[in-house]
């Protein structure tokens, strides 16, 4: 199974790996380990190069993840020197990390549960179990955002046995249990004092690399079912 590096060091930008599968029909490799993302969990996968080459897709397929490449592709058993986009990639965090922050404070202060969500870089939407959500339940939500970033939280990230992380409670924010039921283990990410969760993605260190979060827009999409859209300054 592809080691996945980016679980346990979002910061990592380049690193070396062996390459372990190749399909010459698509063009892609897999590789013992990787810092790329693959995507998963409403956050895009990396993109980047592997020995020079350009890397347009990411993604899990069973035990591998898989590199799909611009060029030629090195045989079996090669080693392969990676480096991701980090402009990209960092602030892709940031926009995860902001989403954490929305999930938190919605659930903090509101009880709402989370029914889907989807990312792009800096920005992209959230859904919640809202009956109502008006223009001033909006702003004043933008202002606990942002509030969070200036507290400077840090994030942290562990990985658990699956009995220890289902004894948290309120481990999992979304209306559907989206873990598999086979997984022995579950990585967390907690926003200190606001926000503990299942969690796959990649985060900054603290909310304050986040920067300023705007509420651009929201509305609804059915009887208890609101959006909420964030974009993040640059």
């Amino acid at each position: 199974m592809t080691e996945l590096l980016a679980h346990t060091d979002a910061y990592l930008q380049e690193f070396e790996a062996t390459v372990v599968a190749v399909n010459s029909e698509e063009n892609a490799i897999a590789l013992d380990k990787t810092a790329f993302y693959p995507g998963g969990g409403g956050q895009p996968n990396d993109v980047g190069w592997l020995n020079g080459q350009v890397v347009t897709k990411v993604k899990r397929q069973g035990e591998h993840i898989w590199h799909w490449l611009e060029g030629a592709l090195p045989p079996i058993g090669a080693t392969v020197y990676g480096r991701i986009d980090w402009d990209r990639r960092y602030k892709l965090m940031r926009t995860h990390t902001a989403f954490h922050i929305l999930c938190g404070v919605v659930w903090r202060d509101y009880g709402a549960q989370v029914t889907g969500g989807n990312m792009d870089v800096l920005s992209g939407r959230m859904d919640f179990e809202f009956e109502t959500l008006r223009q001033e339940l909006v702003r004043e939500i933008e202002e606990k955002l942002n509030a969070e970033v200036a507290a400077a939280r840090p994030v942290r990230v562990k990985i658990l046995p699956r009995a220890e992380a289902f004894q948290i409670p309120d481990l999992i924010r979304t209306k559907i249990n989206l873990l598999p039921e086979g997984i022995s283990e579950v990585r967390t990410v907690e926003i200190e004092g606001l926000d503990l969760q299942a969690d796959g993605g990649t985060h900054v260190a603290n909310t304050r690399e986040v920067g300023a979060i705007r509420v651009a827009g929201y509305e609804s999409k059915g009887k208890i079912n609101k959006r909420i859209r964030l974009e993040i300054g640059d």
